[in-house]
């Protein structure tokens, strides 16, 4: 498995509306894409930034969306961040997400 991890600076006052883009708009184009596994989001407590964790089945997979359907996701959360998002790639290491879903299609 693959992740990235997007970490966004929010515009103050905004986690909230963050959120309901990522359910609204973010999360179906994810579910679109060839090899996505898993979102998960988190938001500062006060609410001044956050970071996104998708993960893929391969890195090709995740290249692949990172090359296409990550500039729409951007342009739709245009209005609530701030400056450039990080984005920092990973080869996952250690998970227990694999074994749930294998357990769910059992």
């Amino acid at each position: 498995m693959f992740a990235r991890s997007v970490s966004f600076s929010l515009k103050p006052g905004r986690a909230a509306e963050f959120t309901r883009l990522l359910d609204t708009d973010v999360i179906p184009v994810l579910r679109k894409e060839k090899g996505f596994q898993d979102e998960i989001a988190f938001v500062s407590p006060f609410g001044a930034d956050a970071v996104g964790i998708s993960v893929w089945d391969s890195q090709e997979n995740a290249e692949t969306y990172a090359r296409s359907a990550y500039a729409g996701v951007l342009k739709a959360l245009e209005p609530v961040i701030e400056g450039t998002p990080q984005v920092r790639t990973y080869e996952v290491s250690n998970s227990t997400f694999h074994k749930i879903a294998a357990r769910a299609m059992a």
